[in-house]
């Protein structure tokens, strides 16, 4: 009798599994996940920071690998030496107290994440600048994080000299990483770190810091306007080191990251790197010709990819030295699934773990199941664990739709909806530095009862029937176009009466304020702007006429980066455009 029974459950839980495949996938996910959240929460109970992690790693493993860049290699001991003689001189200059926040500015290199510990070693935050803007947009960015101080990268300094007389105005100390500065105001760096006391710094310096405070401010890129400062907490950290561990990173891994470390996605990496206690390659900028040269040179096993820098590498001619490599994972997000498919044909049988979140965002999806194109699972204990949902949202009125009560209204199975993730204790949105509006804004209540509140994704995601999700679109300003890769931008602006419009006043102060992929491309000059009875733009008509002049009777422009100017969209122009043979 025992044995019939047996059988039958046998029979049964094999029904269960045939019918649904990834259940054990996806209680095993959930009960990694809740493991880490439990953990969070225990180091927010003991204000056990990533930085107490790195120092335990230094005392376990100082003659490891932490950082190898170019030719150099850089220990765990070596990596808390240097950041302990940046802290110094930072203490030494008496510009910066504790609590204060310092803006960084350089590209990837070591001493990029020596300054980012030195200054939690000090109970400071920083600011990590994105090196390709300029001018007034380099001013806004420095000023919405309330530094105080700058510390620059030598070649970046004409940057800074652009700035400076502002940047002085202000009373802000500027370094630049240099032995000697010529620029009056402007104090050198790398000397005084050279003389300065290796001592480690004492742990009352930072005593005041806790998981919630900020430790970074990562920048959004600014493609719908100005960039915004992200607040990444102490815990949020500990969310991106943690990302590792959960896409089955080991601390016999070596990690390859090209991305750049202003950015969540580059910084993921370096968290991830102290969390598992393994080694980071790193280079200053990603490069698709040296990409596989580097893997093999390093031996790395683990990769960090954006969606982009996977097709570029497709987009590189064969070579039969493709496959011999020794990568094992490749974590990131935004690949598409034919250029998914194209790589693993191309490169070999790498485990991808594509993964969805945003640098402010309260909520984050892993793709365990290797389904490709997706960049998660939806299932009901990940969702009572972590609450979330897609809502149906209008895309002409830009906002999510709701029923008579006032409430939104869940999307149906394989319809694109607005993701919306509950805001709690355990799942906090910090908001943006210096921007309440923005912050208010990315805040969506009353969801589904009175009361409740909700982060503002921005993203169209949508569920298939199998529970996967896909990565849709982005509820922005920027439109794609047939043929071309990636996204671009164009501006519809009326003008004032009597005005004409200035094409080369308008590029300068493009070029001012915002980094090269933020520009538009083209401009449309309109009579009046569309909109609609609560007087939000009409932008929807917009990017579906998108920018052909045979069709458009308003007066476009072109953004020619060889004439440093916006000149008038031919039929010709447009036809090259179209072709591909002028690329922008």
């Amino acid at each position: 009798m025992l044995l019939w029974f047996g059988c039958a459950a046998a029979v049964l839980l094999l029904g269960f599994l045939f019918r649904h495949p990834y259940f054990l996938q996806d209680v095993k996910y959930l009960l990694t996940k809740l493991n880490q959240r439990r953990r969070v929460w225990k180091f927010l109970q003991t204000n056990y920071l990533i930085l107490d992690k790195f120092l335990e790693r230094v005392q376990e493993q100082p003659q490891k690998p932490f950082i190898r860049f170019k030719e150099e290699t850089f220990t765990y001991q070596h990596a808390d030496v240097q950041s302990n003689k940046a802290a110094r001189v930072f203490l030494q200059s008496e510009a910066v107290q504790k609590g204060d926040t310092v803006a960084l500015f350089l590209q990837n290199e070591p001493l990029f994440l020596w300054l980012f510990l030195s200054l939690v070693k000090i109970g400071c935050s920083a600011a990590f600048l994105n090196y390709n803007i300029r001018s007034k947009s380099l001013l806004h960015c420095f000023n919405c994080s309330g530094a105080k101080t700058l510390v620059a990268a030598e070649e970046l300094q004409d940057a800074v000299e652009e700035v400076l007389p502002s940047l002085l105005e202000q009373q802000v100390t500027v370094f630049i990483l240099t032995d000697k500065c010529k620029l009056e105001g402007v104090q050198s760096f790398k000397d005084k770190m050279k003389q300065a006391s290796s001592e480690p710094l004492p742990k009352e310096l930072r005593s005041h810091l806790t998981l919630r405070s900020a430790a970074a401010y990562i920048y959004t890129s600014g493609t719908t306007g100005l960039p915004k400062a992200a607040v990444v907490s102490h815990g949020k950290l500990w969310v991106y080191g943690l990302i590792m561990a959960l896409s089955g990173v080991t601390s016999e891994d070596v990690i390859y990251n090209s991305l750049p470390l202003y950015h969540g996605a580059g910084f993921i990496g370096v968290m991830g790197a102290i969390e598992r206690g393994v080694t980071v390659v790193l280079r200053s900028k990603f490069s698709a010709s040296q990409f596989w040269d580097d893997c093999r040179k390093y031996d790395i096993t683990v990769v960090q990819y954006i969606g982009e820098t996977m097709r570029y590498l497709c987009n590189q001619p064969q070579k039969l030295s493709d496959r011999n490599h020794k990568v094992r994972l490749a974590l990131g997000n935004g690949l598409r699934a034919d250029v998914w498919k194209n790589f693993l044909r191309r490169f070999g049988d790498v485990d991808i773990k594509e993964f969805y979140g945003a640098t402010e965002g309260n909520l984050a999806f892993l793709n365990y199941s290797r389904k490709m194109g997706a960049v998660g699972r939806d299932n009901f204990l990940h969702k009572w664990c972590f609450p979330y949902a897609l809502i149906k949202y209008n895309v002409e009125k830009g906002e999510p739709v709701r029923d008579s009560s006032g409430f939104c209204i869940e999307a149906a199975i394989g319809e694109s909806g607005l993701l919306v993730s509950k805001i709690s204790v355990t799942a906090p949105f910090a908001g943006y530095a210096g921007d309440l509006q923005q912050t208010e804004k990315k805040k969506l209540h009353d969801v589904f009862k009175k009361g409740d509140m909700y982060f503002n994704t921005g993203d169209l995601l949508r569920i298939d029937k199998e529970g996967f999700i896909y990565f849709q679109d982005r509820t922005g300003d920027t439109f794609r176009f047939s043929g071309h890769e990636g996204r671009i931008g164009m501006a519809a602006v009326t003008l004032r009466e009597g005005q004409k419009f200035d094409s080369a006043a308008v590029f300068n102060q493009v070029r001012s304020f915002l980094p090269t992929y933020a520009r538009p491309c083209f401009i449309r000059i309109q009579d009046s702007m569309d909109v609609t009875g609560t007087f939000k733009q009409l932008k929807v008509r917009l990017v579906k006429e998108g920018f052909n002049p045979n069709e458009i009777k308003d007066p476009l422009y072109f953004l020619d980066e060889k004439e440093k100017n916006y000149v008038p969209l031919t039929p010709d122009t447009f036809d090259l455009v179209i072709t591909g043979k002028l690329k922008i």
